[in-house]
């Protein structure tokens, strides 16, 4: 199976499309989000998008574990944790199942790397597997990093 490894774009060159945000989730404001798919892994489970938002104030949940890197403007996000004032080159990361409160207070642009999780049988198989390969002498660790990264 081939892979590709083209660049295909620019995150300032990316057209976006309008992906209104639910308006029972609008608290404040009347936001415009858009969003645009980057790329998206051959089994499905990881999506990585560009989207931007205007200024208002709203609720998210999360059905993705997401991890948020802000590349303009800015976002005060409010959950269970605590609030927190992101700006360009912040990152944050949201679990699956976790609901946070979104205030733009003129205008944000992410790019947002979303992953579903595995079934918990299925993560419970491959913790085997990795267990199996190590106690044959055919693998690396438990958590292994992809080579380019080392396993420190």
């Amino acid at each position: 199976m081939a892979v590709e490894s083209v660049i295909k774009m620019r995150a300032a060159e990316v057209i976006l499309n309008p992906s209104p945000i639910y308006p029972d989730w609008v608290l404040e404001g009347k936001p415009i989000a858009r969003n645009q798919v980057l790329s998206r892994s051959a089994d499905g489970t990881a999506t990585t998008f560009l989207w931007d938002c205007t200024a208002g104030r709203f609720n998210w949940h999360y059905d993705v574990d997401e991890t948020v890197y802000v590349i303009e403007g800015g976002v005060v996000v409010k959950d269970d944790a605590g609030t927190r004032i992101l700006g360009a080159g912040d990152t944050i990361f949201f679990p699956a199942g976790a609901r946070a409160e979104w205030h733009v207070e003129n205008y944000v642009r992410k790019i947002a790397f979303c992953r579903k999780p595995l079934p918990p049988m299925l993560v419970l198989a491959k913790r085997g597997f990795r267990l199996a390969k190590r106690l044959m002498g055919r693998g690396g660790s438990a958590e292994a990093s992809p080579a380019m990264f080392g396993n420190s």
